[in-house]
């Protein structure tokens, strides 16, 4: 794992962010165009339903209107018809580091990539930095969020308790001796270990950041 290397009171998470508008805007079509030119190639899925697509006419965002949109729905038939992932993965399961199971059901794969949702991003503006504590109450299991969380915490630079869903008195107790100073997960699931805190007398002060979903 190679982390950041920028200072931990660094003002960006990266130089991508301080790009100029229209230099932003250009990489970002690039980028369209080849992801649809990747999907096209290597699943049966999207190269037919992005058959009629031209990458040479993807210039703005406008012309992602071109594009069709694939609804949850679609993905439920799709699974179901060609299991299991309905030819939509472009990648092999010997280049899948995880599978997971949403609502649905509906199964995503995740490729062998450090921080593969990209979440040490959203880490970083949430004001998490290199070296703190992350108390991660996602779920870790059937669903993506706890382990989306803890690799990007883990590009980071920070560590990680798994803490998981339920037994609020144990996360109360894990926060009062760990002192971590971050936390993510539900909001709902924040204020009622705050309130089981305050029912047990237990100041948990040392959480001064936190990113929240639901």
């Amino acid at each position: 794992m190679t982390y950041r290397s920028d200072p931990p009171n660094a003002a960006h998470f990266d130089a991508l962010e301080t790009r100029a508008p229209e230099d932003r805007e250009s990489d970002l079509m690039e980028a369209v165009r080849a992801q649809v030119v990747h999907a096209k190639a290597n699943t049966e899925a999207f190269a037919s339903s992005l058959n009629h697509v031209e990458v040479g006419q993807l210039i703005t965002r406008a012309d992602l209107a071109a594009i069709p949109v694939t609804r949850k729905s679609r993905l439920i038939g799709l699974q179901a018809q060609a299991r299991p992932f309905g030819g939509l993965a472009a990648a092999p399961l010997a280049e899948m580091g995880r599978v997971f199971q949403s609502p649905g059901p509906i199964y995503e794969p995740q490729a062998r990539r450090p921080d593969y949702w990209r979440m040490a991003r959203a880490l970083f503006a949430a004001g998490i930095r290199p070296g703190d504590l992350v108390h991660n109450t996602f779920s870790y299991h059937f669903t993506p969020a706890g382990s989306m969380m803890e690799s990007g915490a883990d590009a980071l630079g920070c560590a990680v308790f798994p803490a998981g869903v339920g037994q609020t008195e144990l996360q109360v107790r894990a926060i009062a001796d760990l002192r971590p100073r971050a936390y993510v997960g539900t909001p709902s699931f924040l204020d009622i270990i705050l309130q089981k805190a305050d029912e047990l007398g237990e100041s948990l002060d040392s959480i001064e950041r936190a990113l929240v979903s639901g």
